[in-house]
């Protein structure tokens, strides 16, 4: 299981650099069509780029904000709770955000295959949406495999905890 993880650790960190890449690169789109425009010559399908890139780098992002713990969090109150309360809260409201996140991940395959089938493409560069729709499924499939992740570390830590 730790090899597992190992290995997803490491794609997460090649998908931040995925990540920044499309990042970059809709900023400098961005400013060449700004500039384009200024001359007249905007950049053909420069929105459905934008777009697309957009998708990407949240895509590319999640599982690795989430292994950081990057994601805004409200802890006021959760602060007040012992330790084993805090990882039990943790624990359940992660396991909540597991169940959510595979059904996206599960439905986003299923409209993937979908559009797949019906060909349906981008209005003005006319790409098949399915790729980036099948790319955007399986970043939540890595993100829902990071967030089980944490959970049997937490699960971990309480029975640690436990063992005190």
């Amino acid at each position: 299981m730790k090899m597992i993880f190992t290995a997803l650790d490491k794609f997460s960190d090649f998908l931040k650099i995925i990540g920044a890449i499309a990042l970059t690169s809709m900023m400098l789109l961005t400013v060449v069509d700004v500039i384009g425009r200024f001359f007249k010559h905007p950049i053909f399908g420069s929105v459905e780029l934008v777009g697309f890139l957009a998708t990407i780098v949240v895509a590319a992002a999640l599982p690795y904000t989430h292994k950081v713990d990057g994601h805004v969090g409200v802890e006021i109150l959760v602060r007040l709770l012992s330790k084993k309360a805090q990882i039990g809260f943790d624990i359940f409201t992660k396991s909540l955000s597991l169940i959510l996140f595979s059904l996206i991940t599960w439905q986003m395959f299923l409209y993937a295959k979908d559009i797949h089938e019906t060909g349906e493409v981008s209005m003005n560069l006319e790409f098949p949406i399915y790729y980036i729709v099948y790319l955007l499924a399986f970043g939540m499939l890595v993100f829902s495999v990071t967030i089980l992740e944490t959970i049997l570390g937490n699960i971990k830590q309480l029975r640690e905890l436990k063992t005190k």
